[in-house]
């Protein structure tokens, strides 16, 4: 299950179609990364690189030239070196740019600087992500101050730089039927992670012997990484957020909120349950775990094309703000309160992201100042959550340090939206029934 390179062709020949004319894209791809001293972390390639060439090596770029007669894909890698080979594995080189790749043409990165001015020149707009790489910024001003140098001698310069991740951002954020196969793939893998975990799980584990079982998990299933670090939140962890330290020992009594999803096929999956260590939810435990379980739902309710963006995160806020005020965690006419985000001590973030290639997609909340309208085949989180700070002295104890977050994936159908991890269960008494396993 792969992504063809007619896609990525197509791809290429659909952001090459918005282009202006006369007019040139460079995209550089992402770069090994120091770890500690000599070692590096595992390559991961720059998404917008990815989407667009499939090429998975460091140390590349790729230029865009709609009309080019020689060509109109041009990638510049590494060459082949097989004395080098031997220690960092092998590479494509131009030839396998072209073969494999769908490249019209390839050249050695290291004879970009001779060449590309030359592919710039006579180019009137220039298509790149200026800020994001500061280091390439400057090499792409240097080739266009290269051709400035030379306009009495003819040269033509570019007149202009437009910002390409308005229009390349925007093709990512709807999803192929191949995109939403591995994405429904890489959600059934993360389910399996989540329900290993509670399977798992009992007083006395650690919160990374719980990591271990989802990152087996994954890789088993050929997903090697996750798609961000997991969080494994027990007790009063699970009201971090970003709890990442994933080192405490879980107890008797405690919630275990975790939030992780797999990368399969360079694309995210991102699920977030929360259950019981010992298999039961306490009362204050079950009371607040319904009201988010409601909430959820009721965001699911308003996802359907031609919606706004921002309706699955209303429906959350009015659900969570009932249900603290029917269990007395809040004081005060609903409306009032949702008015004055008396909320947000209980629920500060929003119901959910895009999602795709990265965890925290790209794309577009509003267009015109003007919360974006649903399409179909946009996938997006659904993540509400209710967490009572341990030091919340404006609540009973009873309620303090529970954190509760249920997060799913969904594409925006016609029908409404299809949720791609369905496959671990949320209700409470599917979540106790499948804890019991362990006794």
């Amino acid at each position: 299950m792969t992504i063809t390179k007619q896609e990525f062709a197509r791809r290429r020949k659909n952001l090459m179609g918005m282009m202006e004319p006369d007019s040139i894209a460079i995209v550089p791809s992402a770069k090994m990364q120091i770890r500690s001293r000599d070692s590096e972390y595992a390559f991961r390639q720059d998404s917008d690189f990815f989407y667009l060439s499939g090429f998975d090596e460091p140390d590349a770029v790729l230029v865009l030239l709609p009309g080019r007669e020689a060509g109109e894909y041009v990638l510049f890698c590494q060459d082949r070196d097989p004395a080098m080979e031997l220690w960092t594995g092998y590479r494509a080189g131009p030839e396998g740019a072209c073969q494999h790749y769908g490249a019209d043409d390839a050249f050695p990165i290291s004879d970009i600087d001779d060449i590309l001015p030359g592919l710039i020149e006579g180019r009137e707009r220039v298509y790149y992500a200026m800020g994001r790489h500061a280091e390439f910024d400057q090499q792409v001003m240097h080739w266009v101050n290269v051709i400035r140098s030379k306009v009495r001698s003819g040269a033509h310069p570019p007149g202009e730089f437009l910002d390409l991740d308005h229009f390349l951002h925007d093709m990512r954020l709807f999803k192929s039927a191949a995109e939403l196969r591995i994405m429904k793939e890489a959600g059934e893998i993360s389910a399996r992670a989540h329900t290993r975990a509670m399977r798992f799980c009992r007083p006395g584990v650690y919160e990374y012997q719980l990591e271990a079982e989802i990152q087996h998990e994954f890789a088993m299933a050929g997903a090697r990484f996750p798609a961000y670090s997991s969080i494994v939140g027990s007790g009063k962890n699970g009201c971090i957020l970003h709890y990442v330290e994933n080192s405490d020992q879980v107890k008797d009594g405690d919630l275990v909120l975790i939030d992780a999803g797999c990368e399969y096929q360079h694309y995210a999956a991102d699920i977030t349950r929360t259950f019981p260590a010992n298999g039961r939810f306490s009362g204050e435990q079950r009371a607040l775990y319904e009201v988010v379980l409601a909430a959820q739902q009721a965001a699911f309710d308003t996802i359907r094309v031609d919606n706004h963006w921002n309706a699955p995160h209303e429906a959350t806020v009015q659900v969570i703000t009932e249900g603290l005020v029917a269990l007395g965690l809040l004081k005060g006419d609903v409306n009032e309160l949702i008015e004055k985000e008396a909320y947000r001590p209980f629920y500060m973030h929003r119901a959910g992201h895009w999602l795709g290639m990265d965890v925290h997609d790209v794309g577009d909340y509003k267009i015109g100042g003007n919360w974006r309208v649903l399409e179909e085949n946009m996938v997006m989180t659904v993540e509400p959550g209710i967490y009572v700070a341990p030091d919340n002295s404006d609540v009973d104890p009873r309620w303090r340090g529970i954190g509760i977050r249920i997060e799913d994936d969904v594409a925006v159908t016609k029908a409404g939206c299809d949720i791609l991890t369905a496959d671990v269960v949320k209700n409470i008494d599917d979540v106790e029934a499948l804890m019991a396993e362990n006794a």
